[in-house]
């Protein structure tokens, strides 16, 4: 058999000297051309504490291939006496207009320390640009407007990192997450606080911004969204998000990301350690399905049952838990600070965990082939943050449907973006992936590249294999493995 294609990288971003390190990439097409915005965060060192500006390059497509030119430092994306971290842009396809968001922390203040007191340092900014990114407007603070009284139950918070998405309505939807203070006094200390994937919104083009509701149950983190086509069950967000449960969080909305209904781990999309984050990329599927011999399908069904729409069972295998070695830190998430230390296990997270499959208004959506697909980028590795993979899945509301990954970087990788650049001169459809990597570590370069729906199809490897054991039963009850209040699951 031919052994898989590695796409051609381009390496955008490199650790220098000095020190510089740069890390957590964010990738942008802005039409018509398209021209590509990459992002990244500009650090002193590899370490969270010493995250300093953002950093901008901007690329041309031409003749299939792109011309990038030189970086520079965003220097408007910033508030005094903070650091940026987490570049997070979203394009309003109707004004023209991209939002660069991004959170601002005060000083060096790690987000363990946030998360331990209880005090949240940062701030929710955005830059906009309506030239392409050629210049930016002054930051606006948004920390007042979209989060409002939130912030006195929240440790701290976050945006993305990587793309937002504007829906079909006009709706404009930045991925965020929150460490909720579950409960707060426990001998003069924070006593326990979880961290939950939510938006913020705006309806108005980005004059005004709203926070919506966070997902009410599994710990989610850092997250991405993509709308799908549900057919009978109409337009539904989806929110696939960084957990430590082993596996990957998915949750839906039925409002547009006002709120969501209770996630549900994604059995085929194991984490790499303690979590790491991915990118999710919707787009229309192909007018016609794939020949791969032998009657395969990507994202063909797999499994002894299929999973509903309704209340229902996940039941995760002895796979499905956290791993007990450590990589490189788990981003802004409780406890997984980024830096090269090697983390230990985190107490409490050995054990499987049920989920609830959510239910949606009106007639259950069909689990067959969507008429949205989704790419996923993330690292394969289960222990250790190597080896960029591409997963697809063409029934996205069906956690069993990812197939294996598409390895498109043998080595240490990390941190990714995934964006549609639009068909080629050829006419197929072309993805870009803007992703961490290196020789030794991922975070010794931040690299760039581009490959076809036609190349994912031929040389990913087929759907994940079957890890759901046991037959599903029908009661509800709370699930005794709660981290918060009044989660309901099947067992």
């Amino acid at each position: 058999m031919e052994a898989p294609r590695v796409p051609e990288r381009t390496v955008l971003f490199q650790r220098e000297r000095s020190g510089l390190t740069y890390r957590v990439p964010a990738l942008l097409p802005v039409p018509p051309a398209p021209t590509l915005l990459a992002f990244a965060e500009q650090r002193l060192s590899p370490d969270d504490a010493h995250a300093h500006r953002l950093v901008q390059r901007s690329g041309t497509l031409a003749g299939g291939s792109v011309r990038w030119g030189a970086a520079h430092v965003l220097g408007t994306a910033a508030l005094e006496e903070h650091r940026s971290m987490n570049p997070c842009p979203v394009h309003d396809a109707r004004t023209a207009t991209i939002f660069l968001f991004f959170i601002a922390v005060r000083g060096r203040t790690p987000e363990a320390t946030q998360i331990a007191t209880g005090r949240n340092a940062a701030r929710l900014c955005c830059v906009t640009s309506r030239d392409a990114g050629r210049s930016w407007d002054a930051a606006r603070d948004l920390t007042e407007e979209a989060v409002g009284s939130a912030e006195q139950d929240w440790a701290t918070f976050a945006v993305g990192p990587g793309h937002g998405i504007q829906l079909r309505s006009g709706r404009l939807l930045v991925p965020a997450y929150a460490y909720r203070v579950d409960r707060r006094e426990c001998f003069g200390k924070i006593c326990r606080t979880s961290p939950h994937a939510f938006t913020f919104y705006s309806d108005d083009h980005g004059r005004t911004w709203h926070r919506g509701g966070l997902v009410p149950n599994l710990r989610s983190g850092e997250c991405q969204l993509a709308a799908v086509d549900g057919q009978q069950a109409g337009s539904i967000l989806y929110c696939n998000a960084r957990s430590p449960l082993g596996r990957r969080v998915q949750a839906l909305s039925a409002d547009e990301g006002a709120s969501f209904l209770p996630g549900e781990l994604v059995p085929a999309l194991a984490e790499t350690a303690r979590g790491c984050q991915g990118s999710i990329l919707g787009f229309p599927a192909p007018l016609s399905g794939r020949p791969r011999g032998e009657g395969w399908s990507a994202g063909a069904r797999n499994h002894p049952e299929s999973p509903r729409l309704c209340p229902g069972v996940q039941q995760p295998s002895e796979e499905g838990t956290a791993d007990t070695q450590g990589d490189q830190g788990l981003g802004r998430m409780e406890g997984w600070k980024d830096s090269p230390e090697e983390p230990g296990p985190e107490p409490g997270l050995s054990e499987t965990r049920d989920a609830w499959a959510p239910s949606l208004p009106g007639p259950p959506a069909t689990l067959s082939q969507s008429p949205t697909w989704l790419l996923y980028s993330h690292p394969a590795g289960r222990r250790a943050r190597l080896h960029m993979g591409i997963h697809l899945s063409q029934s996205p509301l069906d956690p069993y449907s990812w197939t294996e990954p598409w390895v498109i970087y043998e080595g240490p990788s990390g941190y990714s973006d995934l964006a549609s650049i639009g068909p080629t001169l050829k006419g197929a459809l072309t993805f870009a992936c803007l992703y961490e990597s290196g020789a030794r570590v991922s975070y010794e370069e931040i690299s760039f590249c581009m490959f076809s729906l036609a190349e994912v199809l031929q040389n990913v490897p087929g759907p994940a294999p079957p890890s759901r054991r046991g037959k599903p039963r029908e009661r509800c009850r709370p699930s005794r493995w709660a981290l918060w209040p009044d989660p309901f699951v099947c067992p």
